[in-house]
């Protein structure tokens, strides 16, 4: 190993070493390279015949000079020699091209493997798991952990592999030329391994702060670069508070680069010098010996030679225990995310949702939110305080049916559990009593794609992609024609907005189609759900962030989408919900009234309290736009 591989060895947390790895992760790991096998074989093969080369090559150069001084031989023996060092230098040369060329096969596809399983699996977890975990630190499993684990197939595994075998090979050739200066070098090691071990604390520490400060300037940099945070920044007037900030981060890491620098310098000045004392020793005594006739000339240059490769293998088998377990710990950190069960999985004999029955029914429905253990991993979270008490229930007895083709709306108080109530329809939760049916079909018993397929959703906050307006339609339905596509944007009155764009439905939406106005967006993500042509819509108070002349155009266009289909209404406005066939005034998680707005407003209870406070505004600023 390098003294470069051998610095990297000592800058590791020895911390790692002190952590308990859960059963059967070595087997995991064999697991992980199985697919990999013959390539491992091939690529410690070689690792082993490019040690052997190492430890051969100095004896044919000592055998050379022994030659040279007794004059023994022929000068077309000596060039023979010499061809055949060339020729193993030849052979070495490809063996460490091959060798590079396993190494990054094994390599690059465990990570390929890694990143695609923990994608593939992320993508499966509930809803729960996002509104709780960090996202920056789940991209560091995707990329720091996945390359941490994959370095234990390449350069912890032939490092160790070849430091091994070189260092026994090498220290059994130099014990048979010669003991004493064998000894004698071995007395040196101290010298740099102590001091280097020391050195190696320091650079932890100030290693594992550069990790902390890094960390921290990318997450202050993710927030304040998306849109709503630079516009956070500049309304509060906050610019060069922000500069100031991150300067001091980023002083501070410029700091700890130059004192990493030194004592890098330092170790390598010390590696250097006690191999140049160890050579001028084998030199010197070995001279001597020479001298003496006890060892010939050959033998002292082939022992300076060994030396080279006795120092390197030494320093990194030192810490070999912490490269090790810091790939373990790598790749333990990756199997805690493939452990985390997804909470919403499709049953064994699912069966799809009935084609000819878009009904919707709560049957005594009661839901609590799950708890952070049960859905996400401390280390994925922030800030993850200890939880007390059990799960509580948010929704109580719910029990309505939404009969094909009906709308029926959800009215309440911030927090009632509208939204709740929305999303237990698509499954997005499964509910902790009684049963939600679509099409006559317990949900949980449905299969996935079925109930996806069904359903369309528009959420209050209409979501996006950095991608074009044609990527974000064709989403819902990558096989739409462009009359489909436009025949969308028709039904959603934003197609005439779209047509004056100078790159009109290629106009790319920005960050969370920050390029757009609210308006905009909601109005692109409907015309989304119109594409996709479901037959249960659910609209959370889908038209919350138009207004009254946007709302008014939207709302004709939902009327006709909407006609024949089962709709499940969340909105705060009277307009959304005129029409509907039945309004459920939702409090504290229960179904308080039920009704059309005639009736509920004769009730004069909850309803009509509501319609006071919230809906005679909207409906008075409604009347007067149309």
């Amino acid at each position: 190993m390098t003294s470069m591989a051998a610095m990297r060895s000592f800058r590791r947390d020895p911390s790692v070493t002190a952590r308990e790895l859960p059963e059967g992760t070595v087997r995991r790991i064999l697991g992980i390279a199985r697919p990999y096998r013959r390539e491992l074989s091939f690529f410690l093969a070689l690792v082993v015949g490019s040690s052997l080369i190492g430890v051969i090559t100095p004896l044919l150069a000592g055998n050379i000079v022994n030659r040279i001084a007794s004059l023994e031989g022929t000068a077309g023996d000596i060039v023979r020699i010499a061809l055949f060092i060339a020729a193993l230098a030849v052979v070495d040369a490809v063996i460490s091209l091959a060798t590079r060329w396993y190494s990054a096969r094994i390599g690059e596809g465990v990570i390929y493997d890694l990143r695609s399983r923990v994608f593939d699996h992320v993508q499966r977890l509930p809803v729960a798991f996002f509104t709780r975990t960090q996202t920056g630190a789940l991209v560091s499993r995707l990329n720091n952990d996945v390359i941490g684990a994959q370095q234990a197939f390449t350069s912890t595994l032939s490092g160790v592999v070849s430091n091994v075998i070189g260092l026994v090979l090498t220290a059994g050739v130099m014990l048979t030329l010669s003991w004493q200066i064998t000894l004698l070098s071995l007395v040196l090691v101290p010298l740099f391994v102590l001091p280097a071990r020391r050195i190696g604390r320091r650079l932890q520490d100030i290693t594992r702060e550069s990790y902390g400060l890094n960390a921290s300037m990318n997450a202050s940099m993710t927030e304040r670069f998306n849109v709503a945070g630079a516009l956070l920044v500049k309304l509060f007037g906050r610019p060069s508070a922000e500069a100031a900030s991150f300067s001091d981060r980023a002083a501070r890491v410029r700091d700890i680069g130059i004192l990493s620098a030194m004592y890098g310098r330092f170790f390598f000045t010390a590696l250097t010098l006690v191999a140049a004392l160890a050579t001028a020793l084998v030199y010197g005594l070995g001279g001597w010996l020479a001298f003496t006739g006890s060892l010939s000339p050959g033998a002292v240059v082939a022992l300076a030679l060994l030396l080279s490769r006795l120092y390197g293998p030494l320093t990194a088998l030192a810490n070999v225990r912490v490269d090790v377990m810091s790939a373990m710990v790598s790749f333990d950190r990756v199997f805690e995310v493939l452990d985390l069960e997804p909470m919403i999985a499709e049953a064994p004999d699912a069966v799809p949702v009935p084609v000819d029955d878009r009904s919707i029914e709560f049957d005594t429905v009661s839901f609590s939110y799950p708890s952070a253990s049960a859905v996400s991993l401390p280390s994925l979270e922030e800030v993850s305080l200890p939880e007390h008490g059990g799960p509580v229930d948010v929704l109580h007895d719910i029990s309505f049916r939404v009969e094909p083709g009906q709308l029926v709306a959800l009215v309440g108080h911030s927090g009632a559990g509208k939204s709740t109530i929305a999303n237990l329809v698509p499954r997005l939760y499964d509910v902790t009593g009684g049963a939600v049916r679509v099409g006559g079909i317990d949900v949980r018993a449905a299969t996935l794609d079925s109930l996806r397929d069904v359903i369309g959703v528009v959420s209050q906050d209409a979501h996006l992609f950095h991608d074009s307006i044609r990527a974000n339609l064709l989403y819902a339905r990558p096989e739409a024609t462009e009359e489909q596509l436009w025949a969308a944007l028709e039904g959603a009155r934003i197609a005439a907005l779209v047509r004056s764009l100078p790159e009109g439905m290629d106009t790319v939406v920005g960050d969370r189609g920050y390029r757009m106005s609210g308006g905009e967006k909601q109005r692109l993500a409907i015309a989304r759900v119109l594409l996709k042509a479901p037959g249960i819509v659910i609209l959370d108070e889908a038209t919350a962030h138009l207004d009254s002349e946007s709302e008014v155009a939207v709302q004709h266009a939902l009327d006709a989408a909407l006609s024949g289909r089962t709709s499940l209404v969340i909105a705060h406005r009277l307009s959304t919900i005129r029409s509907a066939d039945q309004i459920l005034v939702i409090d504290n998680g229960r179904v308080a009234e039920s009704g059309t707005h005639e009736e509920l407003l004769a009730l004069g209870q909850r309803y009509a309290h509501l319609y006071r406070t919230q809906f005679a505004d909207g409906e008075r600023r409604t009347v007067e736009v149309a």
